[in-house]
């Protein structure tokens, strides 16, 4: 019985090499192959997210580009800059109008406490809500969610003590979103649960941080709606 078994296993083995040999010579893959196959590999989160996200936009600045920088979501889901501000973001109202969203989600502020006036906080919030209304007048229909800026790590901030106001300007940032009536939610818990996903800068993030941020804005999304 085990010489039988013997034989059967190299018999098998033989079939395998000659089949590996035969693709060698005949099925060899080409580099367009290799480059599709990576891809096909590379890209399920993509267009796992894009689906979830396909109608939506993603204003803000570069915290949110990094949605489309690290392949999240695909770039016509993504309007953003570094250094983009609340005023700044008034230019780009003709763009997202282009694209017709139906949600459409604003990220900013990060920015706009570093900017160099006596009291940037209402200085922003006062381009935030022309932003807002802007938008509202243009596209009536779109559904609005305002996200929370996010913290930054304590080296970063002792850098630039100015971080120091994330806090007090999300607070200004819910109290804005009752006032003109769009949603919002706070995005902190995300970083504050995964405080590894900082990039060297201890401001913006690394690639794995974005999945886990889109999923906490569905699940908030979902949360808000079945409470109504």
């Amino acid at each position: 019985m085990k010489v039988q078994k013997k034989i059967m296993g190299i018999t098998l083995f033989a079939m395998v090499a000659l089949s590996v040999a035969a693709c060698g010579i005949i099925g060899q893959p080409t580099a367009s192959d290799i480059t599709r196959q990576a891809r096909d590999i590379s890209t399920p989160q993509q267009t796992s997210y894009s689906s979830l996200y396909q109608t939506s936009v993603f204003l803000g600045d570069s915290i949110t580009e990094g949605l489309s920088y690290h392949d999240v979501l695909k770039e016509e889901n993504v309007l953003a800059g570094a250094g983009k501000t609340a005023e700044f973001a008034l230019e780009d109202v003709d763009e997202l109008v282009k694209r017709k969203p139906e949600h459409i989600f604003i990220q900013l502020g990060s920015d706009d406490i570093l900017w160099p006036t006596d009291h940037p906080k209402e200085y922003s919030l006062s381009y935030y809500a022309q932003l807002i209304d802007r938008i509202k007048e243009r596209l009536p229909k779109a559904y609005i969610t305002i996200l929370s800026v996010t913290p930054v790590t304590a080296k970063a901030e002792k850098a630039e003590p100015r971080y120091q106001n994330i806090g007090d300007y999300n607070k200004g940032l819910k109290e804005l979103a009752s006032k003109v009536q769009v949603g919002y939610i706070d995005v902190s818990s995300t970083v504050a649960d995964h405080p590894d996903m900082y990039d060297a800068d201890g401001i913006h993030f690394q690639a794995q941080f974005y999945p886990i941020l889109l999923d906490y804005i569905k699940d908030e999304l979902d949360r808000k709606k079945s409470a109504k």
